[in-house]
C-alpha cells in the first residue's frame, strides 16, 4: 500500500507499506522533489545497465528526508508549516517514509532502528526549527490504525 499525506493540497509524505510490491519500477514522486523516491522490482537475471551520473548543479530550498524502519515500531506525528498538529500514523519494520513538507516528530513505541537519508551538506540546527511535540492525549490516527 502507499499512503500520500497531505493538508490542503500539499504532500507531507508518501509511506510505502513494508507489504507493499508491484513488478517493475515505481517512482513515487514528481520529477521537481528534490528527494526521489522509487521501488523496483526485478528478476533474476534482470540486467540495469552500468552508468553514472552526470555532474549537474542543482538548488535544493527545502531539506526532504527519507527513512526506512529497520526494526521497532515509530508514531511519526505530522504538523503543518504553521507548527498546528495535524495526525499520526506508526510505522513498523519494512516500511518507508519520505518526509516531503511541513513539520515532523516521532516517538519510539518499541526501540527502533531507523536508516535516514536526506539531501546534504548538513547545515545542522540551522536547517530545522523546534517546536513542542503534541500531547499523548491529544493523538490521532485515522480509524483504521
Amino acid at each position: 500500500m502507499i499512503e500520500k499525506i497531505t493538508h490542503n493540497d500539499l504532500l507531507l509524505a508518501i509511506i510505502i507499506d513494508h507489504s507493499y510490491k508491484k513488478e517493475g519500477i515505481d517512482f513515487f514522486t514528481d520529477d521537481n522533489f528534490s528527494q526521489q523516491l522509487g521501488y523496483m522490482n526485478r528478476p533474476l537475471g534482470y540486467i540495469i545497465s552500468p552508468h553514472r551520473h552526470n555532474i549537474l548543479p542543482r538548488e535544493v530550498i527545502h531539506t526532504q528526508e527519507v527513512l526506512l524502519i529497520r526494526s521497532g515500531k515509530v508514531r511519526v506525528d505530522f504538523y503543518d508549516d504553521n507548527q498546528t498538529y495535524l495526525e499520526s500514523r506508526l510505522l513498523i519494520q519494512g516500511d518507508v517514509i519520505l518526509l516531503a513538507a511541513g513539520g515532523h516528530g516521532f516517538e519510539m513505541i518499541e526501540p527502533s532502528e531507523i536508516i535516514e537519508i536526506k539531501q546534504g551538506p548538513y547545515v545542522g540546527e540551522r536547517d530545522k526549527v523546534r517546536f513542542d511535540h503534541v500531547e499523548k492525549h491529544k493523538v490521532k490516527f485515522r480509524k483504521d490504525e
